[in-house]
């Protein structure tokens, strides 16, 4: 199927999108397009306008900045899932970011337009929120942080304002060790998450002395798994520990019943992949 008739707009600086973008009732951002246009396809979404950031310069960069390292806003899947900054600060990005998609897809498509499309079985939003991302959004007015863990709100929907451009990813240099697993909807790491886990820990004298545990796939959104984040801080990250912690996966979160599995069956799931996110990133930690 074809998607509707539309405007496109291929604005030559960042300043110029963004101006377009606020001055365009009900017009859309495009970086990779992988998610967009399948969707404009399908005509399940017809905005007026396109508006491409592709042939932005300065945008396709990862940065280290000291305290942080920044993802821009065209790095695409295959960059991400194999620069030596993200394998090392961000490792459950980098690995969410090798399953994404097929190899066409990883090299067009955009770690922070995947963010941005907020597809509640994504992958990379599971590693963005276990590694304590900050998502910058800018429009006219300036710039907006939002912490990944606020950044998903429901399906297909994130807190950026219409008039806002998900610029930049950053991801905090705070030591610790991070890993994702995940259950594909065609088997293994294949396609879309029907759950997957992804958990940042960092270890002290034995103990774990702070984490992040984000989900993907089984609520309407992807999601910070509070009660198993809390589970595991300060306990000594044994195979009891992390046992409890998994059993508090989806504490406080809407588990979707979809065509991949029931509400149970999404359940066990997420206790499952959480547990094992965990026994990486805890074996990571003490290597």
């Amino acid at each position: 199927m074809y998607p509707r008739p539309f405007e496109y707009v291929a604005p030559k600086t960042l300043d110029e999108a963004l101006a377009a973008l606020d001055q365009t009732e009900g017009a859309k951002v495009i970086s990779g397009g992988m998610s967009l246009l399948g969707l404009m396809k399908l005509r399940l979404l017809s905005p007026g306008t396109l508006i491409d950031i592709g042939r932005i310069p300065e945008l396709d960069q990862i940065e280290d900045r000291d305290d942080h390292i920044a993802i821009g806003a065209l790095v695409t899947h295959g960059m991400t899932a194999s620069h030596a900054l993200t394998t090392e600060h961000a490792t459950a990005l980098a690995q969410a970011a090798s399953w994404t998609g097929d190899v066409q897809v990883r090299n067009r498509g955009t770690t922070c337009g995947s963010l941005a499309h907020a597809d509640t079985a994504a992958d990379q939003p599971a590693g963005a929120i276990a590694c304590g991302a900050v998502m910058v959004a800018r429009s006219v007015g300036g710039d907006r942080e939002i912490a990944a863990a606020d950044f998903f709100v429901d399906a297909l929907t994130s807190a950026l304002e219409p008039n806002e451009i998900l610029v930049e990813l950053r991801i905090p240099k705070e030591g610790g060790r991070s890993a994702y697993d995940k259950l594909g909807r065609r088997g293994g790491h294949s396609d879309y998450a029907v759950a997957g886990a992804a958990a940042w820990v960092r270890s002290d004298n034995g103990t774990v002395a702070d984490a992040r545990i984000g989900l993907t796939g089984v609520g309407t959104a992807p999601s910070l798994a509070a009660g198993a984040t809390e589970a595991i801080i300060g306990s000594d990250g044994s195979a009891e520990a992390i046992a409890a912690a998994a059993e508090r996966a989806v504490e406080g979160v809407t588990v979707l019943e979809d065509l991949y599995g029931s509400e149970e069956y999404k359940t066990h799931l997420a206790k499952v992949y959480v547990a094992r996110a965990l026994e990486q990133a805890l074996a990571l930690a003490r290597s």
